[in-house]
């Protein structure tokens, strides 16, 4: 069983996933948020679709799929956690987790368009796996961390480089534009996922080929970031982390290369029947309410 959240902006209601079926869970009484992960929210979806599943109807096709978790208290992300990714952009590799904080109002579904910042001169891209905490995590052991991760999901880490490495200050600003965190479409619970050091990633613009990787190529692993930011933070359900990038971001080309109206990013994590796919189609700003 997946999770998954549909229908309009703002008004996105509970889904499920069996055997590729989607399943309309409107009547369960919580939408995935953080209070869904604190509440044994799992379990408590798991009981309702036992008891309902023949009477929930199907979802309609082609509707729009919100992100596959309801905004988070916080989301982090994790600079520079693939090794060529180091290399690529000239870094040299850290000795400890590089942390940052994406807005959650840049969270966005999985086919939302893309709209290209006001004067944008370096949006680019950066698919990633996303971790979604399910208990709350202080001072955690390595040992124990997967014990407090609900699962996992996809995730694109859009990036304005000029914003983030050239305006001075903190890499959020860069980070953190409307529409530059779409997750989904797919939230996986953690015990199907039997290793996640061992997914591949991949992300192509055009149909050309950006990215293609592994988890297994991270710096420090999951388990190792959990630990690591609850050393220094509570971490609390529904909380997400993402977990950095592999090589064959724009700006890592020679010559670099970034995001232009029109464009259309493709991106995957693992197998596509599990954790789905995204598609992004680039266009200019325009104001959302």
């Amino acid at each position: 069983m997946q999770l998954f959240r549909f229908g309009p902006p703002g008004r996105e209601r509970p889904g499920v996933q069996i055997d590729g079926q989607r399943l309309d869970c409107a009547q369960f009484p919580d939408d995935f948020g953080p209070d869904f992960f604190a509440r044994d929210g799992l379990e408590r979806l798991r009981t309702f679709v036992r008891s309902h599943g023949n009477n929930l109807p199907t979802v309609p096709r082609g509707a729009r799929l919100g992100p596959c978790v309801a905004r988070p208290h916080k989301l982090f992300c994790i600079g520079l956690n693939y090794r060529d990714h180091a290399r690529e952009t000239g870094a040299t590799l850290p000795s400890e987790p590089v942390v940052f904080a994406k807005a959650t109002s840049a969270i966005c579904g999985p086919d939302d368009d893309l709209m290209l910042p006001k004067g944008s001169q370096k949006t680019d891209w950066e698919v990633e796996l996303l971790v979604v905490i399910g208990r709350t995590a202080r001072y955690v052991d390595p040992a124990q961390a997967l014990e407090h991760v609900a699962g996992y999901a996809l995730h694109n880490d859009y990036s304005e480089r000029h914003w983030q490495l050239e305006r001075g200050g903190q890499w959020v600003k860069g980070k953190s534009f409307d529409t530059f965190a779409p997750i989904g479409p797919l939230f996986v619970p953690r015990e199907q996922v039997a290793d996640p050091q061992h997914l591949r990633l991949w992300l192509t613009v055009n149909g050309v080929r950006r990215q293609d990787s592994n988890t297994r190529e991270m710096l420090f692993g999951v388990a190792e970031l959990v630990s690591y930011l609850s050393q220094c933070l509570t971490l609390e359900p529904g909380d997400c982390i993402s977990t950095g990038t592999p090589a064959g971001v724009g700006l890592g080309c020679q010559p670099p290369t970034y995001l232009q109206p029109g464009d259309v990013v493709e991106l995957g994590l693992g197998d596509p029947e599990v954790f789905g796919t995204q598609r992004q189609r680039v266009v200019p700003f325009e104001a959302r309410p």
